[in-house]
């Protein structure tokens, strides 16, 4: 059986250090079965968003004295959480033909390997470590055969190469392994002082006004839990910078997860192009990055850093594997996650599906942003009250064991398919007509909306005014 998400939601609000009064405020309808799966994950996306939304309203109460009630309604998250879209009446690929599970070995081992492949100079390296043709002319017939007579181990020895792949474990493999226990150790959302500062002013709020209008978020995020957290403050009033390097990728969702930011470049190694980023970090209340550990600290811009630039900055930083235990350094996406942590293995065992089986969304992409942009809050509003600099990490491997800890569903695959049209906003972006989810957080009093249209990297300036 699952958790009911209101004790879900009690846990996750009272280990932030916020008081339960607030709680009375939160309406959950809904229960599971929501998407088709023997997890809660339709829970888990109701919760980590129902606290989200709350934390939103605590700060616009203590600026203009409104208390909103809030409801999130099990489904609609849900379906928030699949991030679907079309641009001009066409959805996107949002996979590689390369990108997915490959058998490494008998099938009566169960051994699996899932490679990612969506970004071309990571397709293009496993590519050369298989000693296969690079490009896109490879087939996944060609990669199949290589993975199968690979002598050694394939997950480790891509990630010595800065690649990323998952071998298929057990629940009880993970929690047997160093960063399993490593990850276990650590909470679900880590809030930490990081400096002295005086309380932050905030500006006034109208009464009309979403709950975090004019606090300022620079986004440094990429791929989709970042960018989703980025677009959750945006939903609920905050502007919000997104800031891309010229020279990175993106992948397909940036017209989604862009909905209500400015959107700006910036290569770090550039200076004026970095005293830009300082410029705008010195007029921020806090800021999102993505990337992995150590990466920013290279360039300038880590957590303390930041906090010696801007005094009373909240930082939050996403993970993959934590920041602790033999992987806190290496790359990975919520699918490899999934793979690595035992989701794969338990829900193609629970569907009787003979063969690992995905669930139903990206489910640790979506739960941890929300989570991220509840940290984000929780910090902010104890920056205002204590001052200090503040740090909030969130990963989504541990995001996945908390997930787990939500029980299971009793028959989750037997759940119908929702309406996705009725949940869905069609407005004009820099990237074509864009038709995607609409928030799911339902205010009292100022609906959640995106007030700017997603547009296309350094359509903006990297300045607030």
């Amino acid at each position: 059986m699952s958790v009911p998400a209101p004790a879900i939601v009690a846990s996750v609000w009272g280990d932030a250090g916020l008081g339960p009064a607030a709680l009375q405020r939160l309406q959950l309808p809904g229960r599971e079965p929501g998407l088709r799966s023997s997890f809660a994950v339709s829970t888990a996306a109701q919760a980590s968003l129902g606290v989200a939304a709350l934390a939103a309203t605590e700060i616009g109460r203590l600026r203009n004295g409104l208390a909103q009630s809030v409801s999130v309604d099990l489904v609609d998250a849900a379906v928030e959480c699949t991030g679907r879209f079309t641009l001009d009446g066409i959805a996107p690929e949002v996979w590689d033909k390369l990108a997915g599970l490959y058998s490494c070995g008998p099938p009566e081992q169960n051994a699996w390997l899932r490679l990612h492949t969506n970004f071309a100079h990571h397709r293009d390296g496993l590519l050369r470590l298989l000693g296969l043709p690079e490009g896109a002319a490879t087939t996944p017939e060609q990669v199949a055969d290589a993975v199968l007579r690979w002598q050694g181990d394939l997950e480790t020895q891509a990630a010595e190469h800065g690649l990323v792949a998952a071998r298929l474990r057990s629940f009880d493999e993970w929690d047997r392994h160093p960063q399993g226990a490593a990850v276990a150790a650590l909470p679900l959302i880590e809030i930490e002082r990081i400096g002295d500062a005086p309380p932050l002013a905030w500006p006034e709020l109208a009464k009309a006004a979403g709950p975090l209008e004019g606090l300022r978020v620079l986004d440094l995020t990429r791929i989709l839990a970042g960018p989703v957290a980025g677009r959750t403050l945006a939903a609920f009033g905050a502007d919000v910078m997104l800031v891309n390097s010229p020279g990175l990728p993106n992948i397909e969702a940036i017209a989604d997860t862009s909905r209500g930011k400015r959107s700006a470049l910036a290569d770090l190694h550039h200076a004026g192009d970095r005293a830009a980023l300082v410029a705008a970090l010195q007029g921020a209340h806090a800021m999102l990055q993505a990337y992995r550990p150590g990466g920013l600290e290279a360039l300038g811009f880590g957590p303390a850093q930041a906090a010696a630039l801007r005094p009373g900055i909240v930082c939050v930083s996403l993970s993959a594997y934590g920041r602790t235990g033999p992987w806190a350094g290496r790359r990975g996406f919520d699918s490899l996650v999934q793979t690595a942590t035992g989701f794969n293995d338990a829900e193609g065992l629970a569907f009787g599906a003979g063969r690992p089986r995905a669930l139903p969304m990206q489910i640790l992409d979506m739960a941890s942003a929300f989570l991220l942009a509840f940290g984000t809050e929780a910090a902010l509003l104890r920056q205002r009250t204590q001052g200090g600099s503040w740090h909030v990490q969130v990963s989504l491997a541990r995001a996945a064991l908390w997930l787990r800890s939500l029980g299971r569903v009793d028959g989750g695959f037997d759940a119908p398919l929702p309406d996705f049209a009725e949940r869905t906003d069609t407005s004009a972006s820099g990237f074509g007509r864009l038709a995607a989810m609409r928030p799911a957080a339902r205010f009292s009093a100022t609906p959640a909306r995106y007030a700017r249209p997603s547009v296309r990297p350094g359509t903006d300036r990297l300045a607030w005014e």
